[in-house]
């Protein structure tokens, strides 16, 4: 047992190591102030003790919710995950619905290029060649959590329909 693990097995409610601990892993990316509540909490500090730092942090603006919702919007837009998926994963980090629903608005127009791109990425610039294909396409489109309006999209673009097949996000 090395020692730096003892010092902190003793010192588990002290707040200067929460909040040195919280620091290293705000250092690494931005967190939601559940998702870095849950993480100090998995490593033995007093959940007390974690409350009171993740305040203090976010009255210094050094924890902020709307910035990791915009950071983690961004990155997995560009790696071309849907605006479901996006939502799904944020509500698991802890993040408010309604913070999730202003960054992430499934009637907009970039989720065309968007799922067009993912599409391709992975399948080419070739529609689907028969209904299993298709069929395969619409199971990874949907896994990467876009909608069926949108999927529906992404195909018939393929062949030339754009305007026919979009007409926003969810289906009511």
């Amino acid at each position: 047992m090395n020692p730096r693990s003892c010092r902190l097995r003793q010192s588990r409610d002290n707040p200067d190591d929460i909040r040195e601990a919280a620091l290293r892993l705000l250092a690494r990316r931005e967190h939601a102030a559940r998702e870095l509540q849950r993480k100090l909490c998995a490593k033995g500090y007093a959940p007390a003790g974690v409350d009171e730092v993740t305040a203090a942090l976010a009255r210094e603006g050094l924890l902020s919710d709307r910035r990791f919702v915009e950071s983690y919007v961004q990155g997995r837009v560009r790696r071309g995950w849907g605006p479901l998926r996006i939502k799904a994963e944020l509500g698991e980090r802890g993040v408010d619905g309604e913070l999730a629903e202003a960054y992430i608005d499934v009637n907009d127009g970039q989720w065309r290029d968007i799922i067009r791109a993912t599409r391709s990425r992975r399948f080419g610039d070739r529609p689907p060649e028969d209904f299993q294909d298709r069929a395969r396409q619409m199971r990874f489109l949907q896994s990467r959590g876009f909608t069926a309006d949108q999927i529906k999209y992404a195909l018939a673009s393929l062949r030339g329909e754009e305007d026919a097949a979009w007409d926003g996000g969810v289906d009511e």
